[in-house]
């Protein structure tokens, strides 16, 4: 089930900063000029703090289902001043449809939505440059730790292998690279 575009003011608010701040939880992976894909994008929670994160020649692939998530985020980019480093990219359910190439991805609090896992993380260790990474996030909440392990080992089954599980608050994590 896709996450309706109205619950994201729920979560994708100014107190989540308190312990998801996004530049300050990405600094480790993203670097400038890098280019990046937010899976899931949603308002852009992280794709604006991955935007300032990759810099003036860096760029920022937002992909989400839903066109009111990227035309909120589009709003919002254009606020925040970072709009030119975000390319707003409307997926299809059975495709990301993304041709570029990527040093990172983020996969936060979305995987869980995703009907068909080997498609999906085979397309993402496609698109990832040979160094390139994945940041995989689930929420304690909502996905339960044997779920997560069996997420985890179809990402092995597609070719990634598990480099740490850095600690994000109220999350489960996995930072995910090459086989």
């Amino acid at each position: 089930m896709v996450c309706p575009w109205w619950l994201c003011y729920s979560f994708d608010n100014p107190l989540r900063r308190l312990f998801h701040d996004p530049e300050r939880l990405l600094h480790p992976y993203v670097k400038p000029g890098m280019t990046v894909v937010d899976l899931g994008c949603g308002m852009g929670y992280f794709t604006i703090g991955l935007a300032r994160l990759t810099g003036p020649e860096g760029r920022v692939i937002a992909v989400d289902l839903q066109q009111k998530m990227l035309d909120a985020l589009g709003r919002r980019s254009r606020r925040a001043g970072v709009a030119e480093r975000i390319v707003l990219h409307r997926c299809r359910k059975a495709s990301l449809g993304i041709e570029d190439s990527a040093d990172f991805a983020l996969a936060f609090w979305m995987a869980h939505e995703v009907p068909d896992k080997p498609r999906f993380f085979g397309e993402i260790l496609a698109l990832l440059k040979p160094q390139g990474r994945l940041l995989l996030v689930e929420p304690k909440l909502h996905v339960t730790r044997k779920s997560l392990e069996r997420t985890v080992a179809v990402c092995r089954e597609t070719g990634f292998h598990v480099l740490e599980e850095p600690p994000v608050a109220l999350s489960r994590a996995y930072l995910l690279g090459r086989g």
